[in-house]
């Protein structure tokens, strides 16, 4: 049974951090590129970074660089995001996706999310 379970959102201040961690189970998770995604109410779901699989090469939205950073541990199956220096407008439920493409074959997972809410 395929699963991405995401956790460590939460209620914080302006300018505090979250680690976000997004575990995968029940496919081969080192071969997988995972993608953080958000989506704030009213609006659409938009990227915020994405790590590709094997050789780890990061991306970044342009409304989060320098201020968020995935890492992934395939030991653990598990893809993190810090976040620092949160922003209102950084509130949103954040959603992991695992996505690979074998032959042809597009693979596509995603968890349930996890809210975030930066708010004084």
């Amino acid at each position: 049974q395929v699963q991405l379970v995401e956790s460590g959102g939460g209620l914080v201040q302006p300018g505090g951090s979250l680690k976000l961690s997004c575990v995968g189970s029940g496919f081969p998770f080192m071969y997988y590129a995972i993608t953080w995604f958000r989506q704030a109410p009213g609006e659409e779901r938009e990227g915020v970074s994405c790590i590709t699989a094997a050789d780890g090469i990061t991306y970044y939205a342009d409304s989060v660089k320098g201020r968020f950073t995935i890492s992934r541990d395939d030991a653990k199956n598990t893809v993190y995001l810090q976040m620092n220096s949160l922003k209102p407008e950084d509130t949103a439920v954040y959603y992991c996706n695992a996505g690979t493409t074998v032959r042809g074959t597009e693979y596509d997972y995603w968890g349930q999310g996890t809210q975030v809410t930066v708010s004084s």
